[in-house]
């Protein structure tokens, strides 16, 4: 239940039809840090333009859509990726490949799939729609971690400009969400992505070598990284080979 008992300068406000309808981020709620809006809808239109004033939708149903911009923002460059020991081992024990954007709704459906086995999943069938409608307009991506032929894993989320807003991973076998993010972040570099955004910290994704920022830094990253809400070309150019390339 939302506690509507906040000073003055923190505010939860409901979002109006306008697909541009901006929240400030600087009133979001300390409990629960980060809120700050409720209501609107997942058209594209709203997610590119909130996405990239740094707002993400998380919520469960059967709750209305929730906006977050967090006071701390996980975050993750690319360059300062943690390879521990047993990934290495992981690595070269296996002969593991990699695709992007070739299985986008097989990816999503994994991992709605195996958090709903889990502690449920906020990955409803809405979220999911709304997503798979971002990839055909070339701003969502995924990237798919093969084994024996098989989908061992991935990872999908939104790029714009040079960030990438990561959204959620799994693995259907050991350690392949973390190949599939080192993969990810071997390739940011020819793909133009400077910072990923991990959104929420979690003891996992510190361990790869994500770190907390505050607000204002990651709202000036937004500015400096997303000059539009352009798509990522290098992104979807990579997403047009088709075969399989060893990691």
């Amino acid at each position: 239940m939302l506690d509507s008992s906040v000073d003055e300068k923190h505010e939860l406000i409901l979002l109006s039809e306008s697909p541009y309808d901006t929240p400030n981020p600087n009133k979001a709620l300390q409990d629960p840090e980060g809120l700050s809006a409720v209501g609107g809808d997942l058209s594209s239109t709203r997610l590119i333009h909130l996405y990239s004033k740094g707002f993400f939708p998380w919520f469960s149903e059967p709750d209305p859509i929730l906006w977050w911009h967090p006071e701390q923002r996980c975050i993750l460059r690319p360059e300062q990726f943690h390879t521990s020991t047993s990934l290495r081992k992981a690595l070269k024990k296996n002969p593991w490949m990699f695709t992007v954007n070739q299985e986008f709704e097989s990816v999503i459906g994994h991992c709605s799939a195996l958090r709903a086995d889990k502690e449920g999943t906020w990955i409803s069938s809405d979220i999911t729609n709304a997503y798979i409608e971002l990839h055909k307009l070339g701003y969502a991506h995924s990237i798919e971690i093969w084994l024996d032929g098989k989908l061992a894993g991935g990872f999908y989320g939104v790029a714009m400009g040079k960030l990438f807003f990561g959204e959620s991973m799994f693995s259907l076998q050991p350690n392949a969400s973390k190949i599939a993010l080192k993969t990810f972040c071997t390739l940011a570099k020819d793909c133009h992505i400077e910072l990923i955004d991990c959104q929420v910290e979690s003891d996992h994704l510190l361990s790869l070598g994500a770190e907390l920022i505050p607000r204002k830094e990651f709202s000036t990253k937004l500015e400096q990284l997303i000059t539009s809400t352009q798509k990522n070309l290098s992104l979807l150019s990579m997403g047009e080979k088709t075969h399989k390339q060893r990691i």
